[in-house]
């Protein structure tokens, strides 16, 4: 049956018609400039279309190729490695807090939310990774801090609230373990949640360049985005210190403002294109894990 148009449908529609311009200009705006000529940009500014198009800005951040490939290795690793690890710890910990019969879900629950509210701090945080887990300069120091996020439990434990309790009774009539239990009952049911879990936890490890700063010096482990801020940071010395620098490098011809439009689509690029995949999990995974009856 098709439904009748109306004026409060047509509104709504375009609101989001408005709202989705506003989200995809400002994208395209950024792959425009990453292929627009650095003397363009400078006198035109920045345009839908570029006028000249030039690959300067992509040149200057692929001079050392080997660097981008070992780093896009490294961020590929932590992002399949730490995505599976914690859903299935996150899984594990919302499974146990959604459990009726767990006699101290209560309790564990209010500290999983404290830990939302409060944290321990940068000192405590360093001294527990460098003195106390040894794991400096190891691909361990980009994995094991994001392992479990307590926002992350508290959306899988609304998901699992909703499964109905008698369904585990059944299993343990039949004479299913706990961990049978979870993996063959628990597991396929929560597709919707743990599809959307993976997504926050997927974007925290690809875009994460905090824990490459604090924890690794070793260039073998840079992950991608502490490359891409190094090399931002050394494209706005160029631009900022021009009378230091005049003679070793041609500012006239340097795409500081392409290569930093550049360095967004190398960086960002990957993840637009996975997130597509998991969007009709997104929405069913956040709203089913956030009502509570």
């Amino acid at each position: 049956m098709e439904r009748k148009w109306s004026w409060s449908r047509g509104v709504i529609h375009g609101i989001f018609l408005v709202l989705s311009i506003a989200i995809i200009a400002p994208m395209w705006l950024v792959v425009s400039a990453s292929f627009t000529a650095e003397e363009e940009l400078i006198l035109s500014g920045y345009s839908f279309f570029p006028q000249e198009f030039s690959m300067q800005g992509y040149e200057v951040i692929l001079q050392y190729p080997v660097d981008l490939i070992r780093a896009y290795g490294v961020t590929i690793l932590v992002t399949i490695a730490g995505t599976l690890a914690s859903i299935l710890l996150t899984a594990m910990t919302g499974y146990v807090l959604a459990r009726k019969d767990f006699q101290y879900r209560r309790m564990l629950t209010f500290y999983v939310f404290f830990t939302m509210i409060f944290s321990s701090g940068l000192v405590p945080f360093y001294m527990l990774v460098t003195k106390y887990l040894h794991i400096k300069d190891t691909v361990w120091a980009l994995i094991i801090p994001y392992l479990l996020n307590p926002f992350y439990v508290l959306i899988m434990k609304g998901f699992m609230d909703k499964l109905p309790h008698e369904m585990i009774e059944s299993g343990k009539m039949d004479g299913a373990g706990e961990w049978r239990m979870f993996f063959q009952l628990i597991l396929p049911l929560s597709a919707p949640a743990l599809a959307t879990v993976s997504l926050f936890i997927s974007f925290a490890y690809w875009n994460d360049w905090w824990l490459g700063l604090l924890f690794i010096d070793n260039e073998q482990w840079v992950p991608l985005q502490l490359l891409l801020y190094r090399t931002m940071s050394s494209i706005e010395f160029i631009a900022k210190n021009a009378q230091y620098v005049d003679g070793l490098v041609d500012l006239s011809k340097f795409p500081s403002m392409s290569a930093r439009m550049a360095l967004a689509i190398v960086g960002a690029g990957p993840m637009m294109f996975i997130f597509p995949l998991f969007r009709r999990f997104f929405v069913t995974g956040l709203t089913i894990g956030s009502l509570k009856e």
